[in-house]
């Protein structure tokens, strides 16, 4: 029986950057990156592809080493240490399962190397299959499984050597929508009884939302923004981290007024109050959420005034697109009975939640 992992490190980044090549013609993969990231925690690098977060994860591992910088897991400097001096495991995006071993013996491969006698590999090995809800799995081949099946048991074969850091490359992006979401559940049920330290790679931003207690957003190989999955959703920093987690409208408007940390917006003729984050009076960038797009009697006062010109519906809710002064609005809604129609007019407010300021 596998129980709450006593082993689970931090990891940290001091300064850490990797680049490729020399000279003028050498790649920054890596730019300057610090970060934190506490036992026991899952936290999710997400970003678009080459943004450095595959480069990070593998960094981690051991499987890249940085040009400079200090990386460490919990109090060991492991900058320079190689995979194998490391008490990390990694599940890999294509499973790297051996086709000719069954099931057990691919779980229990690790094992053989790790100082474990036969019976205890054995015991250890069914152990981990039967948290993956694979118990009954140990004598057959890879190639008899579905692909959900197969990623538990990459992801089994982790598990059982109990290491400090687990470490996860875009596991599911094999998977189909159901099987993601489903595999996704698994590995967080897992990560939280096991008290597990997870260091998660994807590009979905819902994935990262779903499963993370924390997210990493880097970009242009920096890091954008780390914080929670709501602090990232509520609250993005600026225009890029707005735009990938989620959907979001970006506007511009002029600030009018800053008293008390608030400040005074105008989105064409609509007035509204945002917390100030820092912003300055004058030209600035807002972000609204479309399902923090409100539509109503287009004669309410201060409001948007706007053309539906799109509404789409996907079941549990509508999509619709409105056109206004200040430019397209994507809006969601759950009223699917909604009584706008393409064409009509409408009046568009912001929930009071809903705005957020921006930097570009």
């Amino acid at each position: 029986m596998l129980e709450r992992n006593s082993k689970a490190a931090s990891v940290s980044f001091e300064n850490v950057s990797k680049v490729y090549g020399t000279g003028a013609s050498g790649v920054r993969a890596v730019d300057k990156v610090s970060l934190s990231i506490e036992a026991g925690t899952l936290v999710t690098l997400l970003g678009p592809s080459g943004c450095g977060k595959t480069t990070t994860l593998r960094m981690i591992a051991g499987l890249e080493m940085p040009t400079s910088g200090t990386v460490s897991i919990g109090d060991v400097d492991v900058t320079n240490l190689p995979a194998t001096d490391r008490d990390v495991s990694m599940v890999f995006q294509s499973y790297a399962l051996f086709p000719h071993m069954t099931v057990l013996e691919n779980v229990s491969y690790g094992l053989k190397f790790s100082g474990f006698k036969k019976t205890e590999t054995r015991e250890r090995a069914l152990a981990g299959l039967k948290l993956v809800g694979l118990a009954e799995y140990g004598d057959r081949l890879p190639s008899a499984l579905s692909g959900g099946q197969q990623q538990r048991v990459a992801v089994a074969r982790a598990l059982v050597l109990e290491p400090q850091v687990l470490l996860f490359d875009e596991p599911l992006s094999n998977l189909d929508a159901k099987l993601r979401r489903q595999v996704r559940e698994e590995i967080r049920e897992i990560q939280q009884n096991l008290g597990l330290t997870v260091v998660y790679v994807t590009h979905d931003q819902e994935e990262a939302l779903a499963v993370s207690d924390r997210i990493i957003v880097m970009n242009n190989a920096v890091i954008a923004q780390d914080g929670t999955p709501r602090e990232l959703y509520d609250a993005p920093a600026n225009r890029f981290v707005a735009d990938f987690i989620g959907e979001a409208n970006i506007l511009e408007c002029e600030i009018t007024a800053i008293k008390d940390g608030l400040a005074q917006v105008q989105v064409g003729g609509y007035s509204i109050t945002a917390p100030a984050r820092g912003s300055k009076t004058g030209k600035s960038l807002l972000g609204v959420r479309p399902n923090r797009v409100l539509m109503g009697d287009p004669d309410q006062k201060n409001s948007l005034s706007g053309e539906v010109v799109r509404v789409t519906y996907v079941g549990n809710h509508l999509e619709v697109t409105v056109k206004t002064m200040v430019g397209d609005l994507f809006a969601t809604t759950t009223d699917v009975d909604m009584g706008f129609e393409t064409g009509s007019t409408v009046g568009v407010r912001f929930s009071s939640s809903g705005p957020v300021l921006l930097t570009d």
